[in-house]
């Protein structure tokens, strides 16, 4: 892959230590307030190749999209903007073929995270090059190699490519709405059970574990928990205070070569949720709620993980995500089979309705 992030590739060779892994890392991460006039020189110090795209949404591309093409166009590129809707595998196929159709050699993700999961896979598949400018910061995948794509009937997580690098001007994600800040707030303090499912997974199962990605994807969820109550709505700093935390999230599954360390049985709920939902909430929304019921599994602090989500005002009951308990329930009951490969706390027949019930219950999730 032309101008590809830094790639660490550990060697292999005979008997029992026979193993090889790439990992592979953003060449920079840019966070802070007014960096994204720093887009040009990012891309001239890549040394892209001189026609390129940006992929953004209606209401992102007058945030920033617009200004990104001014400043690339100043420092020297041919620009396109690719406008782009939900992340679907048929919008991902139709920007790929517009990437084509206009000639572009790398391409920048100008959005919140549909945006730039559709970029990811389509940077993966025309194996170019890409760069995330995050307008907003709903969940963790800024800088994942991991994207969030419906088919026609559920979200599915799909492998990508990891960004060359990471843009995040604070004083543009500080004017989404808060709510999607806390959402990705959210999604990383569930790390705190992903990693839990994959200790689980690794004792049961013999998964492989990287002690390294797990320690990143703890970190991370801390970091959050500990300066939640930095964490506020028009606050520019709290942006400052969560995009850290996110990226590094990223970077946790990169250095797994999986999703494991940030996705495990509360990421499962979610992803029932949005099949038995008339109306699913957010997906960090509904990852933290569910971080709440498998922490009580796992039998540990439930009420200290609530009690972060409460402060920064993220949902920690079915009524606050606007759902309903029968749809919690039927979420919970068939969670564990949205993946039967990926081993949590759930097991392998999940939870009865009655213990679905009772879990919600006791959590005070549903009351």
């Amino acid at each position: 892959m032309e101008n590809a992030p830094n790639r660490l590739l550990l060697p292999g060779g005979e008997g029992p230590f026979g193993k090889a892994r790439s990992m592979v890392f953003p060449r920079a991460v840019l966070v802070g307030h007014g960096v994204l006039d720093e887009l040009g020189r990012l891309c001239r110090g890549f040394d892209f190749p001189p026609v390129g795209a940006i992929v953004t949404g209606t209401r992102t591309a007058s945030l920033a999209g617009k200004r990104a093409a001014e400043i690339l166009t100043d420092a020297g590129f041919t620009m396109s903007i690719l406008p782009a809707g939900e992340a679907t595998m048929a919008e991902v196929e139709r920007v790929q073929h517009e990437v084509e159709t206009c000639g572009a050699r790398f391409l920048i993700a100008v959005g919140g995270g549909s945006k730039i999961d559709i970029t990811k896979v389509a940077a993966a598949r025309g194996k170019i090059p890409f760069v995330s400018v995050p307008t907003s910061a709903a969940h963790d995948g800024i800088s994942s190699p991991r994207a969030s794509i419906r088919g026609t009937e559920r979200a599915s997580s799909v492998e990508a490519v990891v960004p060359i690098g990471v843009l995040a001007d604070t004083s543009v994600i500080v004017q989404a709405p808060f709510r999607l800040l806390a959402s990705g707030c959210a999604d990383v303090i569930s790390n705190e059970t992903a990693v839990l499912d994959w200790r689980l997974a690794a004792r049961l199962r013999n998964e492989e574990y990287s002690s390294t990605g797990a320690t990143l994807a703890e970190y991370a969820a801390r970091e959050i928990a500990e300066h939640a109550p930095l964490i506020k709505p028009n606050l520019e700093e709290s942006v400052w205070i969560a995009i850290r935390p996110m990226i590094v999230a990223g970077i946790a599954m990169s250095v797994a070569g999986s999703s494991r360390p940030c996705s495990g049985s509360e990421h499962l709920f979610s992803h029932a949720l949005d099949r038995f939902a008339e109306k699913p909430s957010l997906h960090g929304e509904q990852c933290g709620v569910g971080a709440i019921m498998m922490m009580y599994l796992h039998g540990g602090d439930w009420r200290r993980l609530r009690m972060s989500l409460h402060t920064i005002g993220a949902p920690t009951t079915a009524r606050e995500l606007g759902v309903t308990p029968e749809e919690v329930v039927q979420a919970l009951v068939a969670a564990h089979s949205v993946r039967p490969d990926r081993y949590t706390i759930l097991g392998d027949n999940g939870l009865s309705k009655d213990a679905a019930e009772r879990l919600a219950g006791v959590t005070g999730v549903i009351g």
